[in-house]
């Protein structure tokens, strides 16, 4: 049994897989989490202080650690797209990244969820 570690934080590669998924066509943004929903304008941070928090994208090891890690990816369409073609889209361009971002590593297993569209 050979273990894969991830060669950044997990907290990183969130960050980067939400990023390649918000520049995907289609995607108008990634689910917000209940945090983001309950937090009033006044208290959200300062666009300079970083990133917030990326609900929309979880990334968990699997069981078996030999197979590799599950990304789950919620997001919400634009309603002129079709919503399979965007989930493909998404899953293709995070498997990409991450396989560039990780040689050597067993692909992992994407979902993709479309919780919406607006």
């Amino acid at each position: 049994m050979t273990a894969y570690p991830l060669p950044a934080a997990p907290a990183v590669l969130v960050e980067d897989v939400a990023r390649i998924v918000e520049n995907v066509p289609g995607v108008a943004f990634l689910k917000p989490g209940l945090a983001a929903r309950l937090r009033s304008a006044l208290s959200r941070p300062h666009p300079d202080a970083g990133r917030a928090p990326t609900a929309g994208v979880r990334l968990t090891p699997e069981p078996d650690a030999t197979i590799g890690w599950h990304v789950d990816v919620q997001v919400v369409t634009v309603r002129r797209a079709r919503a399979v073609d965007v989930a493909r889209a998404v899953r293709s361009a995070v498997e990409e990244h991450l396989a560039a971002r990780c040689p050597g590593r067993p692909g992992p297993r994407v979902t993709v969820t479309v919780t919406g569209q607006v």
